[in-house]
């Protein structure tokens, strides 16, 4: 994602980009997601840019063409139906950008999404243990997206997005499954080519690999990560927000300009990873969309079915948790708490903060869970020259990590690989050194940035340290974010907090992801490798638990 600048920049649209609504600049800073959201609906409703004055809600009930909403409540605004699109043959439409992700319990539950780019009638998912027997049929739920025009370089864009619920899944399965729609028939001999798979969770806990990154977008570098990915085998893969970057500004101001079309991109180049392993995800500042209610969030409940066991799986879809063998996950949406961008600051009520706190209490006592690893965008802990570390998360989160004896932080946002020593109270408790292990119950918390995954490279204000060029420093010059003045009970701006620290132990600026290989049994252990975009390891450090410290 860019700097946080209100100037036009290379990345950042010029004034004859914006949309021509109205807001006034100084008002706009200080209006939520809701509030332009809001603006945006009824200024663009009067110049007569919709084709309908309200949204639509509705599901698919297996006959006939889209109406389709998201799971639930506010949905994304919906277009009325083109009567054009009935006179497309569904044999020539193909459905494209599929992406898994786990229900509740990965191991009975999946959620299959794609994409058409018409509207089809009686759209399906086909499965089965064995390729060449899809015998079980679900149907599948439509959300349509509809999008205006919002700047003058933009087309109205209307989007077809089909999600399908497997529940009931035997545990430790490889299913094979095939996406399709009348006219479209995934068992078609003709069509073999299009069958996936995927393989629920284990039973009981043992070994595996995920892989975590974030702030991807749709570039070359981001395609040849999502290659090496692949060749990882994961069970599932993190992607700690800043998804696609259709919002190339991010600020969470109605300036915003995002271009709908650029998710397609995205699905179409994550697919062919996305297609086999669940790619789970959660927000950033660039996935705050505000022409899509609840809180510029409705794109995201149209093109992604995530786990709904978060405080408000309606109002903030990128908050969930789910358990995978011996580890724990939990993704957070820190724009809920983010003093550095605040058009979502607080839109939870502080419900976000307080599920954090049961839910990790919940993971902590499970006597299966080994591990408890939490993802999300905003940085606790980064010396980038561009974002540095959110004094918000360190204020909200941060003690209920410790409290709760988190074994593993990662975040996006700063486009880099970050990782510190091991963190107790903001302060080095243990030196990790490269290739160095680390128990997180006695020693503290990593605190790892991802966000090398595709997007353009920020810079360190020191020189770069990574394995095989090793250039530690005692001290590192930078700053955090802080709550900037109040007006009317919300900050209007962030403002920088200086900072010397101690704990910015690897630094790499180039394109990366993160494998973590997890082993259960009587001495588990978390092996964190980072991986540059050519191969290279930059880094890798080993996260164990006593069992003499028990569980918080």
């Amino acid at each position: 994602m860019t700097a946080h600048s209100r100037q036009p920049g290379p990345h950042s649209p010029g004034s004859a980009d914006l949309p021509r609504v109205g807001i006034p600049d100084e008002l706009a800073r200080r209006m939520s997601m809701p509030e332009q959201h809001a603006y945006l609906r009824a200024k663009l409703s009067r110049r007569g840019a919709l084709r309908t004055g309200a949204a639509t809600v509705g599901t698919v009930a297996g006959a006939g063409l889209l109406a389709g909403s998201a799971n639930a409540g506010p949905r994304p605004v919906a277009a009325a139906h083109t009567p054009a699109t009935e006179r497309v043959d569904g044999s020539f439409v193909a459905p494209f950008g599929r992406h898994l992700a786990f229900g509740a319990d990965p191991k009975t539950q999946m959620r299959i999404s794609w994409q058409v780019p018409f509207a089809v009638r009686r759209p399906y998912v086909r499965i089965g243990v064995e390729p060449w027997r899809l015998s079980r049929k679900i149907e599948a739920e439509v959300r349509d997206l509809h999008t205006p025009a919002l700047s003058d370089k933009l087309p109205t864009v209307r989007q077809f997005y089909l999600h399908a619920a497997l529940d009931g899944l035997r545990p430790g399965t490889t299913y094979y499954y095939g996406v399709g729609h009348d006219g479209f028939d995934p068992t078609d001999p003709s069509r073999l080519s299009t069958i996936g798979s995927f393989r629920t969770a284990p039973a009981r806990p043992e070994e595996f690999v995920f892989t975590a990154f974030g702030d991807q977008g749709v570039s070359y570098d981001a395609l040849a990560n999502d290659q090496l990915i692949l060749g990882q085998n994961p069970s599932f893969h993190l992607h700690a927000g800043d998804l696609c970057y259709a919002d190339t500004t991010g600020h969470g101001e109605e300036s915003d300009v995002y271009d709908a079309r650029v998710w397609d991109q995205f699905l179409a180049q994550t697919e062919s990873v996305a297609a086999r392993v669940p790619w789970m995800v959660t927000t950033g500042n660039h996935d705050m969309e505000a022409w899509y209610s609840p809180n510029g969030y409705g794109g995201q409940l149209a093109r992604w079915t995530l786990p709904d066991n978060g405080p408000d799986p309606r109002e903030a879809p990128g908050v969930y948790s789910f358990t995978y063998g011996n580890v724990g996950v939990v993704a957070l949406d820190a724009n809920d708490v983010s003093y550095e961008i605040t058009a979502n600051l607080g839109y939870t009520g502080g419900r976000q903060t307080a599920w954090l706190d049961r839910r990790l209490g919940e993971l902590r006592r499970s006597p299966g869970i080994d591990f408890v690893v939490v993802f999300f965008h905003h940085c606790a802990y980064s010396t980038t020259s561009a974002h540095a570390s959110d004094g918000g998360v360190r204020d909200a989160w941060v003690p209920l990590f410790e409290k709760h004896q988190v074994d593993l932080v990662i975040n996006g946002h700063n486009h880099v690989y970050e990782r510190t020593d091991a963190l107790r109270g903001g302060v080095v408790a243990k030196e990790v050194p490269i290739g160095e292990s680390v128990d997180s119950a006695r020693d503290g918390i990593v605190y790892v940035t991802a966000g090398g995954a595709g997007k353009a490279l920020y810079s360190f204000p020191v020189p770069d340290s990574y394995e095989g060029h090793v250039r530690d420093r005692d001290h590192v010059r930078t700053y955090h974010w802080v709550k900037g003045a109040e007006k009317a009970e919300k900050a209007e701006k962030a403002e920088k907090s200086e900072e010397d620290v101690e704990w910015s132990r690897v630094r790499f600026t180039g394109f990366s992801f993160v494998a973590v290989s997890v082993s259960a049994g009587a001495r588990p252990r978390m092996r964190v490798t980072t991986l540059a975009e050519s191969g290279e390891r930059v880094d890798h450090f080993e996260i164990t638990r006593s069992r003499r410290h028990g569980r918080a």
